[in-house]
């Protein structure tokens, strides 16, 4: 496989690839970066030498998600460069080989969906999990809606998700949206090991296990980010999801009129 994917670089380590996302300062997604790292890993599908991915990424954050208030982001079109970025992220959750997930910083809002697509998440304790679209008078998207209940169960979903609470590296291990945690300069060596210990089981086992623990899942994101794409696209007609932008921008609290 190729050893760099658009802004995601590759490296293999043994039976483990480590993709690391470089699109400084805040690793935004974007239609062509989830396009890339899709294609990524449906090469790493087809290397039978390779048995298991780490995702991370430089810099500070992990990802702070979709840029919905930029111009040059994904929202700057309106709701055209979103339907592309939901397409991508069903292909992400149809990768066959098990992914963990070195998590530093912020995951913010797409962010965190894409922390969703691993199977496992290792943070370090500056890890920062949040699903903060209702701040922006939005509503969720990337398929979160139907992946952090899954994880986290509905009750502590429905708390980040209705809140927009920022859930840090302990309260998310103590919730299970983490898996381990470790200091900072130890986050890369534990993901690569915890991504070494799957891949010293059986190949074909870990992939059939996987498929039936996962079974219906990619199909359960894409009907949930189509109706997710629904829900977005009259909210962003209002005045609310304006001033979202706006105080966001601002860095302050939005003043909502429900209109």
């Amino acid at each position: 496989m190729k050893d760099q994917y658009g802004e995601i670089s590759v490296r293999i380590d043994g039976h483990v690839a480590l993709l690391e996302i470089d699109r400084p300062p805040n690793n935004f997604v974007s239609v062509e970066l989830m396009r890339d790292l899709a294609d990524a890993l449906e090469d790493i599908d087809a290397e039978t030498f390779l048995r298991a991915t780490v995702l991370a990424a430089a810099g500070k954050a992990f990802c702070a998600g979709a840029d919905l208030a930029s111009p040059t982001g994904v929202g700057g079109s309106g709701m055209s460069g979103i339907n592309p970025l939901y397409e991508q992220a069903v292909r992400l959750f149809s990768a066959k080989k098990p992914i963990v997930a070195a998590v530093q910083g912020a995951a913010v809002g797409a962010g965190l969906g894409l922390a969703l697509v691993a199977d496992f998440r290792v943070v370090s304790p500056e890890a920062r999990f949040t699903a903060n679209f209702v701040k922006l008078g939005f509503h969720p998207g990337f398929g979160i809606t139907h992946t952090l209940p899954r994880v986290i169960g509905m009750q502590r979903a429905q708390l980040m998700c209705l809140t927009g609470r920022r859930i840090k590296g302990e309260e998310a291990l103590a919730w299970g949206l983490a898996d381990e945690m470790v200091p900072l300069d130890e986050l890369r060596p534990a993901a690569l090991a915890l991504a070494g210990e799957l891949a010293e089981a059986a190949p074909l086992a870990v992939v059939s296990t996987r498929a039936t623990l996962r079974a219906g899942l990619a199909a359960a994101v894409k009907a949930q980010t189509d109706h997710e794409l629904v829900e977005q696209t009259w909210l962003r007609a209002t005045a609310d999801f304006a001033e979202g932008v706006r105080s966001v921008n601002e860095r302050r609290t939005g003043v909502f009129t429900g209109t």
